[in-house]
């Protein structure tokens, strides 16, 4: 019986077995190296970011005879409101739109309506005075 344990001792040590996620010594990754040397690949930047960025780069210009450096965006703008203003519709809807974006929405030129109508009102007082009047109705005060 203990030949038999000697054997089984000594055996896996020299006779690795070879099977499912049991792969040959010579072949397995050496200690302290990785199976992925370069990494993970950096992921693909976003639409918006690459956008941004380009936009935000510096660009010269010549502005009355001086040369100015503003960024890309600012040109851009610069360039829509002067083909605006030489008439250009196209240009003028874009711009209009834009601005209508940036400011926000047009506050209303009315005068201020009631907060509730006077129809509305004696509505609301007749059901509340029905709900006090109904069993288990409560006295006219708010749950709470």
């Amino acid at each position: 019986m203990s030949d038999l344990s000697k054997d089984r001792a000594v055996k896996p040590t020299d006779d690795y077995e070879v099977g499912y996620g049991k792969p040959p010594r010579h072949t397995r990754f050496p200690k302290g190296r990785s199976g992925n040397p370069k990494g993970r690949p950096p992921r693909s930047k976003n639409i918006g970011a690459l956008l941004t960025r380009a936009l935000n780069e510096p660009v010269a210009i010549s502005e009355n005879g001086r040369r100015k450096v503003i960024t890309k965006r600012e040109a851009i703008v610069a360039q829509l409101v002067n083909k605006s203003a030489s008439a250009d519709l196209k240009a003028m809807s874009m711009l209009l739109g834009l601005l209508q974006q940036a400011e926000g929405p047009a506050p209303s030129s009315g005068p201020p309506s009631p907060a509730l109508a006077d129809a509305d009102e004696s509505v609301i007082r007749s059901l509340r005075e029905r709900f006090a009047a109904s069993p288990g109705g409560s006295d006219g005060s708010e749950p709470g």
